[in-house]
């Protein structure tokens, strides 16, 4: 049953809206591409041992790099697009902002996804045992990195996107010499 807005939150909502963006084209991903997402999952799995699985993927369900033993990478990547498009409109009407993150606790551990730029997603599974903090933390930097390399991939340059070629190092100060 869908309850009528109050009209000053119907005009709030509508002020709230933005023009949609269209979404990359994420089967461009080029393999290097895919092959640098894939090294990002490892580390992350690395820097958090208690995780069972990574899955990089687009916002549209398409899976762009795995590192888990199970395969079910599409399932879950299908699976994690469905709960982005309801937590995106939780976030929304409740007038929370956009989308960041999703946690959720079961039985036997968590599953986690992050918002990896505008197109894509980071999917995480951890055992009951996992620090959430340290889960967060970690999976927030990667989720920065997967956005910044896909950014990259399709061309995108802008806040997050990798940062431009080092300038040349800088001459060291001649020293000054007491008078």
């Amino acid at each position: 049953m869908r309850l009528p807005l109050r009209p000053a939150l119907r005009a709030e909502r509508s002020e709230r809206r933005q023009p949609e963006r269209r979404k990359a084209d994420m089967s461009t991903v080029p393999p290097e591409a895919e092959a640098e997402i894939l090294a990002e999952l490892r580390r992350l799995r690395a820097r958090v041992p208690q995780l069972t699985g990574a899955l990089a993927a687009s916002a549209d369900g398409l899976v762009l790099a795995q590192d888990s033993a199970a395969a079910e990478g599409e399932t879950v990547a299908a699976l994690t697009a469905a709960a982005l498009g309801v937590a995106q409109r939780l976030s929304d009407s409740t007038g929370q902002g956009g989308f960041r993150e999703l946690l959720v606790r079961g039985e036997h551990g968590y599953v986690a996804t992050y918002a990896a730029g505008e197109a894509a997603v980071l999917t995480l599974t951890a055992e009951t045992r996992v620090n959430v903090g340290r889960l967060h933390l970690e999976a927030r930097r990667s989720s920065l990195r997967i956005a910044e390399l896909i950014d990259h991939t399709l061309g995108r340059r802008g806040p997050g996107s990798l940062p431009a070629p080092p300038l040349p190092p800088v001459p060291p100060a001649p020293p000054v010499l007491p008078v």
